[in-house]
């Protein structure tokens, strides 16, 4: 227990230690680019949402902040979805790209993604890639899988992304539409990159996959958006 306890309280300092390193709401290598999802920062609340996993909103970046106040770590997710695998829903709103590349947690239930590529396809000179759109589905698609588990839209849901900004955008959707217990991963599943030094830029500091927790690259049919 004190062990665990110690390993929190690291993760806690790291989180502040990154806050002034925040990426954009780009997350720079690897993760789509949306101009009108870039919603600005939300100042830290002295009163913002407690629990028994939440992290202080102090301790999040500006742009990885929700409307709601709930934050997890991937440890606490983990730990959360692990203690009630039939009463939560865990999404992961990367695109089908990225899990194909770079795999997905091994307890996320469905891949219900939050951007998708504009149709008909559009190109994006400012970042030299095509363009994406908010996926007017989502909140219907986390509806659909909702029901596949036989919960409803008060029951807790952890969504997790790249390194937190998605997941922070798609939580506040959901908490839009209705939703009461939504939970962001603040460092999602590749996690923050390194600010300075020879690794800058790698995504070193924190994430699922950096944490060593349960992950794969064989995909799940039965979970992916689209074939549900």
């Amino acid at each position: 227990m004190e062990l665990r306890r110690a390993g929190r309280a690291w993760i806690v300092a790291s989180l502040a230690a990154v806050a002034t390193f925040a990426h954009g709401a780009d997350e720079t290598i690897g993760c789509p680019a949306v101009a009108a999802d870039a919603a600005p920062g939300i100042e830290a609340r002295e009163n913002a949402v407690a629990g028994p996993f939440t992290r202080p909103e102090s301790t999040v970046p500006a742009n990885k902040r929700t409307t709601r106040g709930l934050y997890l770590t991937a440890t606490d997710a983990s730990e959360l979805v692990g203690e009630n695998p039939a009463g939560v829903l865990f999404i992961d709103v990367r695109t089908r790209g990225e899990l194909e590349f770079n795999g997905m947690p091994a307890q996320v239930d469905a891949h219900v993604p939050y951007l998708i590529e504009a149709q008909p396809l559009a190109w994006d000179e400012a970042t030299s890639s095509f363009r994406f759109v908010v996926n007017p589905d989502f909140v219907a698609a986390v509806d659909r899988r909702l029901a596949r588990k036989g919960l409803t839209r008060e029951a807790v849901v952890v969504v997790i992304c790249q390194g937190g900004v998605r997941a922070a955008r798609a939580t506040d959707a959901l908490t839009a539409a209705g939703y009461g217990t939504v939970y962001t991963v603040v460092d999602g599943f590749e996690g923050d990159p390194v600010a300075e030094g020879p690794q800058k830029g790698l995504r070193l500091v924190n994430g699922w996959r950096n944490a060593g927790l349960p992950w794969t690259t064989r995909l799940d049919r039965t979970k992916m958006y689209g074939l549900d």
